[in-house]
């Protein structure tokens, strides 16, 4: 077995804790896996964004009252990961979600979601889907345990990553919604940066009847 990522030989360490064991598959060697950077430190309890101390950043204070009650976060988003990204979604390397699989799922279960709540990946238009052949963010909720629903649609627009931060937190809604929800909501996306997109999303689902929504995303940017 090679590694999805720098496809180095994966030789398994035999020992006591694993002897008995059936073989999990490995999908990074080790040299890899030290690269993935967990967020691990203190954080915004509200977006995830690493800070010194446990408190809410400017950003999350100055929304106030925002309709995205909460994103969590799983990696912090360097020179490594920016690579791995872009080779997934840009070039069109569908396998590598499995690069995310184990932690994105062990996270997820660890926020303890009620069984009731509807995942919502974040939409891509119909012209960046046709460029990219699949959605990110749904490849992203099917490694979850949860009912996942589509009730949000986007126009097409110019790319996130060629904005501006400033472009970005003054942008339109990019989204209509198609059917009402009355379930929590957890909306999954690959890197939440300034949380714009995920706001102008929220919005529109609590206006539909969402009892509460939330976010996990990949990437804190």
């Amino acid at each position: 077995m090679h590694c999805l990522w720098c496809d180095q030989e994966i030789i398994k360490e035999l020992n006591w804790n694993n002897l008995f064991q059936l073989p999990r598959d490995e999908v990074l060697c080790q040299d890899c896996k030290e690269e993935m950077h967990l967020l691990k430190g203190p954080s915004c309890p509200k977006c995830s964004r690493e800070t010194d101390e446990r408190e809410i950043c400017h950003d999350c204070a100055r929304w106030g009252g925002a309709p995205l009650e909460k994103n969590t976060s799983l990696y912090r988003y360097d020179s490594f990961l920016k690579e791995v990204v872009a080779k997934w979604k840009y070039r069109g390397d569908y396998i590598l979600v499995d690069v995310f699989k184990e932690d994105f799922m062990k996270r997820f279960k660890a926020l303890k979601i009620s069984k009731e709540t509807i995942l919502v990946p974040i939409p891509l238009s119909e012209e960046r889907f046709a460029e990219r052949g699949f959605n990110q963010s749904e490849a992203l909720a099917r490694l979850l345990p949860l009912e996942t629903a589509n009730p949000l649609r986007r126009v097409h627009s110019e790319k996130q990553s060629k904005k501006s931060r400033y472009d970005r937190m003054t942008t339109d809604n990019p989204f209509t919604i198609t059917t009402s929800i009355t379930q929590p909501v957890v909306l999954i996306d690959d890197i939440y940066t300034t949380g714009r997109t995920l706001q102008h999303a929220a919005k529109l689902l609590k206006e539909a009847g969402a009892s509460s929504v939330m976010s996990y995303t990949l990437i804190r940017g």
